[in-house]
């Protein structure tokens, strides 16, 4: 049994594994219907239950579709709607859920919750978000950037603005597929301790935006302002400066590639020049969380790698 907590759950083999199963099973369908089976239906039988803590279009939708198209089923259970929100444990909710489903999907904020459904689940759990890593979207990630015509190792990839999730996972990724991450954050919106180092000579964090994309092969930024968070207006001027608009975005290669896991906050993080520009990339990005889904949920079952 394979858990996808982090992207050091599958290793660098693995990623490359579940990269070439996306990009093959992406192309194999190209045309069809979104709801008609991969013709292998490599996961008819079954079900995945979707846990979310945390509100959501692209990981529902995408983890929905995922099922689909692998042949099998989803069920999509909000915390608000089950005895979750009435304070039944994550333990008992592991064990019930493994009874029914054959793998659990959890998007939440602890990343001690999603530890604690690994420990009493006897089926896969996949991270699907928590509030220290978003493993899933960098698999997307990285996908669509290998579909932009760019090989991952030697690369250089610029963060911009927050210390999140998001940026923990391209850390992560870069120390094991082989490229450079620059994060320009702000003081006191640093990663989380730790991350930096973990990673090695791969990763490093300035203060100077234009230095973080000088001559950057990929540019990513992300909201602001994430689900919960509090001092909004102390946090967004301190972000300011960070903003990704089209005199920093020409500081990368000409060919470079823009990214966001989305949802965008046009006029705050990037201007509406760089996202709806032609440098952007986003739709790819947002369609490649379904293919990156269907890889790493067959990863999970021993299906790729």
């Amino acid at each position: 049994m394979r858990h996808f907590l982090d992207l050091a759950s599958a290793g660098a083999d693995g990623i490359a594994a579940i990269l070439n199963d996306a990009l093959d099973a992406k192309a194999a369908r190209k045309g069809w219907p979104k709801g008609r089976a991969d013709a292998d239906a490599s996961l008819a039988g079954h079900t995945l239950a979707c846990v979310f803590e945390k509100s959501s279009t692209r990981t529902r939708v995408s983890f929905d579709m995922a099922m689909r198209q692998l042949g099998g089923s989803a069920l999509v259970l909000d915390a608000g709607t089950t005895q979750l929100g009435r304070g039944e444990t994550i333990a008992d909710t592991a064990r019930v859920l493994s009874g029914y489903c054959d793998a659990i999907m959890v998007r939440t904020d602890d990343p001690a919750k999603l530890g604690e459904m690994v420990r009493y689940s006897s089926v896969p759990v996949i991270n699907g978000l928590t509030d220290h890593s978003h493993p899933c979207q960098i698999v997307a990630d990285l996908l669509t950037v290998i579909e932009a015509g760019k090989a991952l190792p030697g690369t250089k990839w610029a963060w911009l603005g927050d210390g999140n999730n998001v940026l923990h996972s391209i850390v992560e990724a870069g120390a094991l597929m082989g490229f450079d991450v620059v994060a320009a954050c702000p003081e006191g919106y640093d990663p989380a301790p730790g991350v930096l180092s973990a990673a090695g000579a791969r990763a490093t964090i300035t203060r100077d935006p234009v230095a973080a994309v000088r001559d950057a092969d990929v540019v990513v930024t992300d909201t602001w302002i994430s689900m919960g968070q509090a001092h909004a207006e102390q946090k967004l001027a301190a972000m300011a400066p960070y903003q990704v608009d089209a005199a920093l975005m020409a500081q990368a290669k000409s060919d470079a590639v823009f990214l966001h896991c989305l949802p965008a906050h046009r006029g705050e993080e990037v201007t509406p020049e760089v996202i709806d520009g032609p440098q952007s990339h986003i739709w790819p990005e947002a369609e490649n969380r379904l293919h990156a889904q269907k890889a790493i949920l067959r990863w999970c079952f021993g299906l790729v790698g």
